[in-house]
């Protein structure tokens, strides 16, 4: 069996029942063990209104073994403003039964049934985990003290309006296998001493502090004298400062020489929790705020009111808030801890059914169901509350009341009874880009069907995607579904939204949005815009239609997920910071001598190896392509090895399977000992960088050289991969034969090594940085004069088709092509030459495929907390105090939210200085509706807004230089704006609504840097 079916079958195993190719994002936050422990787990939902259909919509894409909805209610008008499942013809069914089928189209592999009696014992009894939802109190204890009893893990949320809440029981003694998200933290020793306890001072590979917190468990490797401690068993730390920590009694063990790395172990913790009943008398609130104790005392009190009046507080009625806080003060001693205004709030909305809550709390309860299933990750001990009345319009600005908030028998009234109906009037006619129609932007769709946006005259909302959808989408994106696999992201949303609100006016758009799309996406579009929502994962998109909102004065609502990390930025014009300035995250920061020699983890060798992929099998055929294709080619600014590259490209032409197999073992060779032992023979294991200072020190590890054997599998696997791929680059057709390699590389005689003399390998990144040797000019004439005629040779002899190479790119998500095992093997290759733990083939996906994490409950969490913002750029609020970024981790769970910062000064002349939102606005047309001239313009800047102007750009092109000759300045100065910037030649052209300039002003310091001018034109 060949290399590459045993690897296919080593994932197969490894995988058992778990569907890679659909929980592919999910399992690299999850893990396999926890997603085989979901899919023995049967779970209940009861309560199918808006957060009910959110927490099972989320366990049900995340792969439990079946869900059961349950609900003995009906369907009424105000759960459609929150139920996405539900549409009008359901008013009057039961929601469970309504919502049954098309919860089960979201995964196959996750049964859903309907159950619409009541909850008796022996009905709860075949559940791991139970979720109510939407009950009375009377209800939740009672089946809290059978879940408690039975070891059913229980979990109660609950939202009312503007606020929500949720608890967990997992009973009294609960496992958690892995409490944390984040990779284990690994230190480099410097010094482990002998004492009771040992002290041992580390430092991180960019050496700065350890990163470990007190009582963390760690182990040890690699430890030179101190050899005890290499594999002991987890030891507990204490930690003194950022370079050390305690470990325990090290005063009988050898003394510690030198080297060594200290790594975190996760250790099991057990959890014990109380029941519901006791839990409400004395409860363990998790502090997001100050307003928890409050907001718990105003749902005990909401569950009495419901209980002494049959309903919930009407919208708006004063009486019926002051009852709510009458019963509010009756279940407390310490009246001084009530927030009497937060209660009367609380009691005026209520009754409110919004989507973006549902949303939020849902992917917050549905996170705790997978806890409960998995023992993954910490769960919530016991209750978290949250609120967002902030979105309610600020006092003296608009008056809610019980006619405005009543409901009038609309799918919004959910949403009416807190923000009145000329709120529902006013999201209607908004005008909203969505930029991305993957995880994010669906869940953002889904919310403005639900809420209404866009679904009024007048109102519009574009979402644009170019990507189509992949089944490992399905997982996460709630609005796909087997059947469009391969259809555009963008049509297939939208279609899905218009079915949820068949009102929602929304339009599919498959284009980027970037600057080649400026001429789709330009003045006009952006200027008829009420905002934009950015669904993107690449920060440098995000950044850029970050700029377009700058540009067009637009609020911007960003998101971004990682694994159970999320985040939301609002940013709003005059008012906020904006996104900021554009850093690749997914870009790794290693220094290139790092990666190129001195490898010291697995994430060095898997970029390593990703980068030689590239050098192997892409970059080469491109250039052999533009070679033959370009004359001008050779001509470029092209070193000596660049040239060299490409004449053996051309030499190493492979004609049969065993070319490829000896190409593939000599670079083996090259590359795994040949390059260690170069290395060796610059810096000996002895070298030291001064006298007693090693220069194999921590985080530096001393290589050492392999030996090829053809019975090692990863040695083999990486001479069939790298062998394929070769043949593949070369279009050359042969079997993948396992026993012609083995037979070929044992008659194979490799040279033996010869150390390269006068070659000066970089240790530092400056060294790397220095300028490299004067480049031997004759040398490069010859190599230039010998590919002249080389190339002009195969295109008169018609043999330039037959050198013609396919530059492979590397392609993560095809399992069948070689990629991913290719880069396992050269890294695990490389991490053995420098004593590095491999990595698994999942991690070397990950790594080398830069893979996000990605699960739907964060993406639901944040889609919400998003929508709560949005609310509040529809009122128009212009407090930066009613504003939230947000923050969630829902591994923890934490959820944090503060205000956003002010806009930084950006611009500054003389003593002034202006926010990235402003700039200098000149009408482009004179007094006589003419269009302004050059001349006309300067004379604006200088005598209304005293800019005494010295050049003029637009983007890169100088339009005025004081400097110029006076003939040529006369001559630009008497043109109109448009002759200025108008169109190539014979062109079509789009003439710009408005003309952005740039300004270089007579007295302007060093450091000045003026705001843009934006001259609005009378044309476009």
């Amino acid at each position: 069996m060949s290399a590459l079916g045993r690897s296919s079958m080593r994932r197969s195993n490894s995988l058992g029942e778990i569907d890679e190719g659909l929980y592919s994002r999910q399992l690299y936050v999850l893990g396999h063990e926890a997603m085989q422990r979901l899919a023995k787990t049967a779970v209940l939902v009861s309560g199918m209104k808006g957060l009910g259909v959110e927490i099972a919509k989320n366990i049900i894409l995340a792969g439990v073994k079946s869900v059961t909805v349950h609900d003995l209610g009906n369907a009424q008008w105000s759960d459609l403003s929150s139920q996405f499942f539900l549409s009008e013809s359901d008013v009057g069914r039961n929601r469970a039964v309504a919502s049954q089928q098309h919860l089960a189209e979201l995964n196959s592999y996750v049964p859903v049934t309907a159950y619409t009696r009541e909850l008796s014992e022996s009905f709860l009894a075949a559940f791991q985990v139970v979720v109510l939802s939407n009950s009375p109190l009377e209800e939740q204890l009672r089946v809290s003290d059978i879940c408690h009893a039975r070891s059913i893990r229980f979990i109660l949320a609950d939202t009312k309006g503007l606020a929500g809440q949720l608890f967990c029981d997992f009973g009294e003694n609960f496992v958690v296998d892995e409490p944390s998200e984040a990779e284990p933290v690994c230190a480099y020793v410097q010094h482990i001493s002998q004492g009771t306890p040992g002290v041992v001072t580390c430092r991180d590979g960019q050496g700065h502090g350890h990163g470990f917190a007190d009582g963390d468990f760690v182990t040890f490797s690699d430890v030179e004298g101190m050899s005890q401690l290499n594999g002991c068993k987890p030891r507990a730390i204490h930690v003194l400062d950022e370079f050390m920590l305690e470990i325990g009694d090290t005063a009988f063990f050898a003394p510690y020489q030198h080297g060594g790395v200290i790594t975190q172990v996760k250790v099991p913790q057990l959890h014990s929790y109380e029941p519901l009943s006791a839990a409400l008398a004395k409860p363990k609130i998790k502090a997001m705020d100050d307003r928890g104790c409050s907001l718990h005392l105003a749902f005990r009190a909401l569950h009495a009111f419901a209980a002494e009046m049959g309903q919930l507080p009407r919208p708006r009625a004063q009486a019926d808030a002051e009852r709510l806080l009458e019963l509010a003060r009756g279940l407390t001693a310490h009246q001084e801890l009530l927030d009497e205004g937060l209660v009367r709030t609380f009691a005026h909305v209520s009754a409110g059914e919004l989507s973006p809550m549902a949303a939020l709390l849902g992917g917050l309860a549905a996170q705790e169901v997978l806890k409960a299933a998995s023992g993954k990750f910490l769960p919530l001990e016991q209750w978290l509350y949250f609120d967002a009345l902030e979105c309610l319009p600020k006092q003296g600005t608009t008056l809610l009341t019980e006619e405005s908030c009543a409901p009038r028998g609309s799918r919004y009234d959910g949403q009416i009874a807190v923000f009145g109906a000329d709120f529902q009037e006013r999201l209607g006619w908004q005008k909203y880009f969505v930029v991305g129609a993957g995880a994010i932007g669906c869940e953002l769709l889904k919310n403005f069907a639900m809420i209404g946006l866009a679904a009024g005259k007048g109102g519009s909302i574009t979402v644009t995607d170019m990507d189509t959808i992949e089944r490992s989408n399905l997982s996460r994106q709630l609005l796909f579904r087997p059947r469009d696999v391969g259809k555009l992201k963008s049509e297939t949303a939208a279609a899905a939204v218009r079915r949820m609100n068949p009102m929602t006016r929304v339009t599919a758009q498959p284009h980027h949005v970037g600057p080649d799309t400026e001429t789709l996406y330009g003045d006009d579009f952006f200027t008829a815009l009420d905002g934009v929502a950015n669904a993107l994962d690449s920060m440098q998109a995000r950044a850029y239609v970050d700029g377009r909102c700058i540009r067009y004065l637009k609020p911007l609502l960003d998101s971004g997920t990682e694994g159970t990390k999320g985040h939301v930025q609002v940013i709003v014009p005059y008012l906020t910071q904006p996104f900021g300035s554009y850093v690749d995250l997914t870009e790794s920061a290693v220094p290139l001598c790092t990666l190129r020699h001195f490898p010291s983890t697995i994430e060095h060798t898997l970029q390593w190896a990703r980068d030689e992929f590239d050098g192997l099998f892409k970059v080469p055929a491109e250039n052999v392509n533009k070679y033959l294709e370009d004359p001008a080619f050779l001509e470029g600014q092209w070193t000596t090895q660049d040239l060299e590259g490409l004449r053996s490209s051309l030499q190493e032409k492979p004609r049969s399977w065993q070319d490829c197999v000896c190409w593939a073992r000599q670079h083996w060779e090259s590359l795994y000992r040949h390059a260690i032992l170069n290395l060796l023979h610059a810096f000996p294991p002895s070298h030291e960088t001064s006298p007693g200072v090693p220069f194999w020190a921590a985080p530096k590890r001393c290589p050492r050289p392999l030996e090829f054997d053809c019975d090692n599998s990863t040695h083999m696997e990486y001479i069939m991969t790298a062998a394929s791929l070769f043949a593949q680059m070369h279009r050359l057709q042969v079997p993948r034969d396992w026993a012609a390699a083995r037979e070929t590389l044992r008659a194979m005689a490799v040279p033996p090594f010869q150390p390269e003399v006068g070659v000066r390998i970089p240790v530092t990144e400056e060294e790397m940085e220095e300028a490299p040797a004067g480049v031997d000019e004759e040398q490069l004439a010859a190599l230039r004069q010998e590919l002249a005629e080389r190339r002009w040779a195969l295109l008169e002899g018609g043999c330039g088709s037959t050198h013609r190479m396919e530059p492979i790119h590397f392609e993560k998500d095809d399992d069948s092509n070689s990629h991913v095992d290719f880069i396992m093997a050269a890294s695990n290759l490389r991490a053995a030459n420098y004593g590095i733990a491999p990595a698994d083939w999942h991690k070397s996906k990950r790594v080398a495929g830069r893979i996000v994490p990605a699960i739907a409950t964060t993406t639901a969490a944040v889609a919400g907390l998003a929508c709560l913002e949005l609310y509040k750029l529809v009122w128009g609020h212009q407090d930066l105090g009613s504003y939230r970024n947000s923050f969630l981790q829902l591994a923890e769970p934490l959820l944090t939210r503060f205000q956003p910062l002010t806009p930084p000064a950006t611009y500054k002349y003389g003593q002034e200085t202006w926010s990235c939102w402003h700039r200098v606005e000149v009408p482009g047309i004179g007094a006589h509706g003419e269009e302004l001239s050059l001349q006309e313009l300067l004379d604006q800047l200088q005598g209304v807004h005293g800019l005494p102007v010295r050049t003029v750009l637009c983007g890169v092109t100088i339009l005025y230089a004081s400097f110029w000759a006076k003939q040529k300045r006369e001559a630009q100065l008497a043109r109109r704006l448009m002759q200025l910037v108008g169109g190539p030649p014979g062109g079509a052209w789009q003439p710009p609504r408005i003309l952005v300039l740039d300004l270089v002003c007579e007295d302007q310091q060093d450091d000045d840097v003026l705001p843009p001018v934006h001259v609005r034109l009378p044309c476009g």
